[in-house]
């Protein structure tokens, strides 16, 4: 007979959030911090998947919550490895929902995170205070404290806002996520105006007296340079927003001097930065509508080559709205460059014509350009699209007659005999028994892709070629904030991507 043994398992009951690790936390620091709690059951640093590196943050999982109680108390704001952590439960839904979250700045440069959570104690239980550092680990004068409940957030708020720390006024307010943050209405109300074009010689006193009659100007600056000599731009704030509003009214594009003024509300940075990115978004579609598919990548350029003589090289291919040879910091050429066309068919040719040709005594690579988001998906796709259960070696088998935007860096050739290929984007299986022409129709640029009969290795070819050119065309467009950025000579290499980086779209199985 057997005895029979009951084997305890602690189960973890407690789990701690522990953040603000240092990079070189590993798993045994973590666990050597906690070690004195005899209910430590696991502990784990989080780990970014792809580098491996850690995330700076893990979690400490307790059979005990009375330990798990202590461990917050004891270890949060402590040092570990020259940094001041933070410990709280890792289950607040609180936290996950954003409620009890206070924003704090203006604050004095000595108060650090200790500090901070001193201030605020006494207003609820916080389970997190954090004050940001810049990178040399000086304050910035603002951070943020996590209530357990909105009723203390709101307290805190009621009675901390507007009263003096250490010489300074500070505000407390509730944090407002980034996402939730909105611009004002137009029609809101303002008191602070931005003046521009401005002549040299007006001064704060005369720009006073032009908008005085409007209302009381609480104060007013002229913005000035180095030297003391105006920018042609200044501020103004008025005591009542139905002045500033009238004098913004009647004074925008009324002459003063020898110019027309610009008046509007002052914006805020954020406000500033959104509508800058809104309209550089919709300059960004207007181009990649106009020049989609019609930029070339071209690599393997002599060093002596100038951007005027890569447009000279390709203007027998068609109109170019623009080339430009990319250089680092010195002016150095990084031997490839950009050409744009203005039709996609002029692309195309350019892409067939000097696809290999000397140039300078260099052979040329020539590409369709392709932005960096494309160059992920379609690497996604090669490892992630193969059926299961098709053998045979990976090598790609190209015919020549394709064009080098399906892939380069292998040695092109027809493939003789009868083999299948497996192409990789569109999951299909396609025979060679096909002419030569056929092979030519799987290139989405070449053409006749219009067969619906499928019953044959050519209809299947022309089938496949179908999706595959609508695939392309989606995918292959030039980024219109690539060309943007390439007109201002500030594309690098690491913005854009080219072909030859892409794997083979066929494989012989």
């Amino acid at each position: 007979m057997t005895d029979s043994v009951t084997e305890t398992v602690l189960a973890p009951v407690a789990s701690l959030f522990v953040g603000d690790l240092h990079s070189d936390v590993t798993d045994a620091h973590l666990h050597a911090t906690f070690s004195e709690f005899n209910s430590l059951v696991s502990v784990h640093v989080c780990k970014d998947a792809a580098t491996g590196k850690s995330l700076c943050y893990g979690y400490v999982n307790l059979s005990s919550r009375q330990e798990a109680i202590s461990a917050i108390e004891l270890k949060n704001q402590s040092l570990l490895n020259g940094k001041v952590i933070r410990v709280m439960w890792s289950s607040c839904d609180v936290r996950k929902c954003g409620k009890g979250n206070v924003f704090v700045k203006n604050l004095a440069e000595s108060i650090d995170n200790v500090g901070l959570h001193d201030l605020f104690q006494e207003y609820g239980n916080i389970l997190s205070s954090k004050i940001v550092i810049s990178e040399d680990g000086k304050s910035k004068g603002f951070g943020y404290i996590q209530f357990d409940s909105e009723e203390s957030a709101n307290d805190a708020i009621q009675k901390m806002n507007g009263s003096t720390v250490r010489d300074k006024q500070i505000y407390v307010g509730k944090f407002i996520r980034k996402s939730e943050r909105s611009l004002p209405e137009p029609d809101a109300k303002y008191t602070n105006l931005y003046v521009k074009n401005l002549d040299p010689d007006i001064t704060e006193a005369l720009l006073k007296e032009k908008f005085s009659s409007f209302g009381k100007i609480l104060s007013l600056a002229i913005v000035k340079d180095e030297k003391g000599l105006s920018k042609g731009f200044g501020f103004m704030n008025y005591e009542n927003p139905d002045d500033a509003r009238r004098a913004t009214e009647a004074m925008n594009g009324s002459q003063f001097g020898s110019k027309n003024l610009y008046v509007a509300r002052a914006q805020k940075k954020v406000e500033r930065e959104k509508i800058l990115h809104q309209w550089f978004a919709e300059r960004c579609m207007e181009k990649n509508l106009k020049y989609k598919g019609s930029n070339i990548y071209v690599k393997n350029i002599d060093d002596s080559v100038s951007d005027e003589e890569l447009k000279s090289q390709f203007s027998a291919c068609g109109t170019i709205t623009s080339a430009k040879v990319m250089r680092d910091d010195k002016g150095k050429s990084k031997g490839f460059g950009f050409v744009c066309f203005s039709t996609l068919d002029e692309a195309v040719k350019a892409v067939n014509s000097f696809h290999g040709r000397m140039f300078h005594g260099k052979p040329l690579y020539v590409a369709f350009a392709q932005r960096k988001d494309v160059r992920q998906s379609l690497l996604q796709l090669q490892h992630t699209q193969k059926p299961a259960g098709l053998a045979g070696p990976s090598t790609a088998v190209i015919p020549g007659a394709l064009s080098p935007i399906i892939h380069t860096g292998v040695v092109y050739h027809h493939p003789k005999g009868s083999t299948t290929f497996y192409h990789h984007s569109s999951g299909s299986i396609i025979s060679n028994k096909t002419t030569m022409q056929q092979w030519k129709n799987m290139s989405w640029m070449v053409g006749n892709a219009d067969s619906k009969d499928s019953s044959t290795h050519s209809g299947q070819a022309k089938h496949v070629a179908s999706g595959w050119k609508q695939e392309m065309e989606e995918k292959s467009g030039i980024s219109s904030a690539m060309q943007f950025l390439d007109q201002k000579g500030h594309v690098s290499d690491q913005d854009v991507l080219c072909s030859d980086s892409i794997s083979a779209e066929f494989s012989v199985i």
